[in-house]
């Protein structure tokens, strides 16, 4: 694959990713979650569950196959699937009814539900699988994890500055980023389940 196709790849997972874990619409659960502790707790937080979304999304890019293949599990019924999930995330940020969930401690709080299921959700499981099934080469990986690296640095400088991020833009600003989310994650979601359709007819036909 040559560099262009390269950068396209890492465009697309970078694309696809900040879309799926919408940043913007972390911040105010986030900050309703950490909101009062200090802000270094703050900090620790934030990169406590950045750390653990990219753990378990790691997991599911040099495991996946094999999950998949001992389940006998189809690429196209992954993307179907992934596809209706991601719709139905794009739904609720459509119409906010996304529930902001209660404080259990602080370790609980950066592992669920902010690394998982907030970050590392099924959406973001699913596209990392099927960019991975995808990839061709070595180079395709390789550019896969630098496109999530890239993803979950910004996921933490989202969340560490989150504070003076929501005193800047305010609740509306964060509130109209949110429903653009969604259309574009909506986009994503019907591509991929057109996609799964396209695949089933050439198997099946």
């Amino acid at each position: 694959m040559d560099a262009t196709a390269l950068i396209a790849l890492f465009t697309s997972v970078v694309v696809t990713f900040f879309v799926i874990m919408d940043p913007l619409g972390t911040v105010p659960i986030f900050i309703g979650l950490a909101g009062k502790e200090k802000v270094k707790k703050q900090q620790q937080l934030a990169l406590q569950a950045v750390l653990i979304s990219f753990l378990v999304i790691i997991i599911f890019a040099l495991f996946g196959n094999q999950i998949l293949g001992f389940l006998d599990i189809s690429l196209p019924s992954l993307q179907a699937s992934g596809g209706l999930l991601l719709l139905l995330v794009a739904l609720e940020l459509l119409t906010g009814k996304d529930a902001e969930p209660a404080k259990t401690g602080d370790v609980s709080v950066a592992l669920v539900p902010l690394g998982t299921p907030l970050l590392a959700g099924p959406g973001a499981i699913a596209a990392t699988i099927i960019f991975v099934r995808q990839s061709q080469s070595v180079a395709d990986f390789v550019t896969i994890l630098l496109g999530l690296v890239v993803v979950h640095i910004i996921l933490y400088l989202f969340l560490r500055f989150s504070i003076p991020v929501m005193r800047i833009v305010g609740r509306g600003g964060i509130t109209v980023a949110t429903k653009l989310a969604g259309l574009l994650l909506a986009a994503i979601a019907v591509q991929m389940i057109v996609g799964a359709i396209a695949e089933f007819v050439k198997i099946y036909s």
